[in-house]
C-alpha cells in the first residue's frame, strides 16, 4: 500500500484583529516531507502515528508537508494557497496512492475561502478520484460543512475538551483506514445538525456521561466505527457554523442516520447546561484571596490565544493590583516588544514598561510602571500532553509583587511547566492567572486547590446572541429559541 499523508491546520477567530501569514505558521510548526518531529503537534498526530502502522505492515508511508499556526484571524490568501498548493504538489507527485490520511483542525477561514477544509479535501478528491480512500481526523472545534462530507470517505474528531485524546483519535483514524484497505469494513458517515452552539467541556457534567456513552457504544456496537461530537467554533462567522453529530457504521447508512439523529437531540435537549459556571474579575480575586490554600487557578477564560485572541487582555492584573495582591504569578501576558524591550535590558535589570492590552478594545489598560527582568528563555516552550507548545521568547517580570511571563508567541497556558521553565514555582503561589478555557484543566487541575473560570472583558465573541454575526446561520440556538421545533428536525 502506498498512504500519503499531510497536515494543514489552524483554527481561524474571524473577529480576531491577529492575521495570520507564513511566518506565523513557521513560527508554530512547519515541517517540509519527512522533517516531522517524532512528536505529534495537536492536528498533526495522523502523521507521527501513521509512521508507526506503515512500518508494522510494510506500506509505504508517503509524507507532504506539516503545517500548523497557532489559532488567530483571517488567514492570509497567498499563505493559505501556496500551503494548499505545496500539499496538493506532493500528492500529485506520489501517484498512485491507495489512501489519503490527512490532520485538518476544521475551524480554518482564509481570505477569499470560508471553507478552506472543504477547499482542500475537494481538490484532493479531484486529484485521487472517486475509488481512493480519503480520510481526516480534526479538532471537534471546527465546522462541519457539506462539501466536506461531500469529498471525503469519514473523519474522526477529538472527543475531548481538553483535548487530550489527539494521539488515541489519530489511532481510530488509522484503524479504520486499515480495517478499509485490507477490506474489513466499508465506511459511510451519517451527520445530524444538532441546530446549536454551545461550549462542551469534557471534564464536568454532563457532556463528560455523553463523551462515556459514545465510547460505550463504540465498544458494544461492531457496526459503529466511531462517533463524534462536532462542537462547532462559536467564533468563527462563517455560515455552516453549528454543533453536529457524526456517526461512520460499517456500511450502515439507514442505522447511521438514525443514531446520529438520536444522539444529536440528546444533545441538543442538555443545551446551555454544559458551560462552566462563570465569574467576573472582581468576584474571582476576591474568591483567590478567601482561599483558605492555594494555588488557585484563575482561567482569564474568554482571553484565551487558544480561541484566537491577542492573549494581552490586563482586567485580572489590573483587578489583582488593585486588590494588593502579591503571592501571584500571570502566565502570560502577549507583547513582543516588550519582550524585546526585556531581552535588551537583561536580566536584573530594573527598567520602566509599557506592557499589555495593545491589541483590541476590551482587554483592558496597558501598564505602565517600574519591572524587575528576572529571567528571560529564548524559545521557549511548554508541554501539552504528548507534544510541546512553543511561546517564543520569554520574559519573567515582576511588578508590585506579582510575577508576570510576557511571551512572543501567542499560546494558550496548557501546562505549569509554563511557569517552571521561567523559573516560578507554580505550587507555592497563591494565585496563578492563565490564558486558556478549559485545556488547562488536564494538567493544572492537577495541583489546583481551587479553580475559578473568569469572564473578563470582551476580547472573545462568546455570547452568540450579541455577537455581530455577519455571515453565520440564524436558524441555531440560542439564535434561535427552538430550531427543531420551529423548522423540523434534519
Amino acid at each position: 500500500m502506498r498512504i500519503f499523508t499531510a497536515a494543514l491546520a489552524t483554527e481561524t477567530n474571524t473577529f480576531s484583529p491577529i492575521c495570520i501569514d507564513r511566518r506565523a505558521f513557521e513560527a508554530s510548526l512547519y515541517a517540509p516531507p519527512g522533517k516531522h518531529p517524532e512528536t505529534p503537534t495537536l492536528c498533526t498526530a495522523p502523521i507521527t502515528v501513521g509512521r508507526r502502522v506503515a512500518a508494522e505492515r510494510g506500506w509505504r508511508l508517503i509524507e507532504g508537508t506539516a503545517a500548523w499556526a497557532d489559532p488567530a484571524g483571517l488567514v492570509n490568501r497567498v499563505t493559505y494557497e501556496t500551503l494548499r498548493d505545496e500539499i496538493l504538489g506532493q500528492l500529485r507527485a506520489a501517484q498512485p496512492v491507495d489512501a489519503v490520511v490527512l490532520g485538518l483542525h476544521g475551524a480554518m477561514v482564509a481570505d477569499g475561502y470560508e471553507d478552506t477544509e472543504g477547499d482542500l479535501l475537494a481538490r484532493v478528491r479531484e486529484i485521487v478520484g472517486p475509488d481512493v480512500l480519503v480520510c481526516a481526523e480534526l479538532d471537534p472545534h471546527s465546522h462541519l460543512t457539506g462539501s466536506r462530507v461531500a469529498a471525503a470517505d469519514f473523519f474522526v474528531f477529538f472527543k475531548e475538551f481538553p483535548h487530550t485524546d489527539f494521539v488515541d483519535r489519530a489511532e481510530d483514524l488509522w484503524r479504520i483506514a486499515v480495517d478499509t484497505l485490507e477490506g474489513r469494513v466499508r465506511p459511510v458517515m451519517s451527520v445530524f445538525d444538532c441546530r446549536m452552539i454551545d461550549v462542551f467541556p469534557t471534564s464536568r457534567e454532563p457532556m463528560r456521561s455523553f463523551v462515556d456513552k459514545l465510547v460505550r457504544i463504540e465498544k458494544e456496537d461492531p457496526e459503529v466505527l466511531s462517533l463524534s461530537v462536532v462542537h462547532g467554533f462559536m467564533a468563527g462567522d462563517v455560515p455552516e457554523m453549528g454543533t453536529k453529530m457524526v456517526v461512520v457504521t460499517n456500511a450502515r447508512p439507514a442505522k447511521g442516520q438514525e443514531l446520529a439523529r438520536n444522539l444529536g437531540l440528546e444533545l441538543f435537549a442538555k443545551r446551555g447546561m454544559f458551560r462552566m459556571p462563570e465569574i467576573d474579575a472582581r468576584q474571582a480575586v476576591a474568591e483567590a484571596i478567601a482561599a483558605p490554600v492555594g494555588p488557585v487557578v484563575i482561567a482569564d477564560m474568554w482571553d484565551n490565544p487558544g480561541g484566537g485572541t491577542a492573549g494581552d487582555a490586563t482586567v485580572v492584573l489590573q483587578e489583582l493590583l488593585a486588590s494588593g495582591v502579591t503571592d501571584a504569578a500571570i502566565g502570560t501576558i502577549w507583547d513582543p516588544m516588550a519582550v524585546r524591550i526585556c531581552m535588551a535590558a537583561g536580566e536584573g535589570a530594573e527598567i520602566p514598561l509599557r506592557f499589555g492590552a495593545k491589541s483590541a478594545p476590551g482587554t483592558g489598560n496597558p501598564i505602565d510602571g517600574i519591572v524587575n527582568v528576572v529571567r528571560l528563555v529564548r524559545n521557549a516552550e511548554m508541554r501539552f500532553g504528548e507534544s510541546l507548545a512553543p511561546f517564543g521568547d520569554a520574559a519573567h517580570i515582576r511588578y508590585r509583587g506579582i510575577d508576570i511571563i510576557l511571551n512572543s508567541t501567542r499560546a494558550q497556558g496548557f501546562d505549569p511547566s509554563l511557569f517552571s521553565v521561567m523559573g516560578i514555582d507554580p505550587r507555592s503561589k497563591k494565585v496563578l492567572v492563565i490564558k486558556s478555557t478549559n485545556h488547562f484543566y488536564a494538567s493544572f487541575s492537577k495541583i489546583a486547590a481551587k479553580i475559578l473560570y473568569c469572564s473578563a472583558g470582551s476580547p472573545y465573541p462568546n455570547d452568540p446572541t450579541r455577537t455581530p454575526y455577519r455571515r453565520a446561520r440564524r436558524d441555531i440556538w440560542p439564535i434561535a429559541s427552538d430550531p427543531h421545533t420551529k423548522r423540523g428536525a434534519a
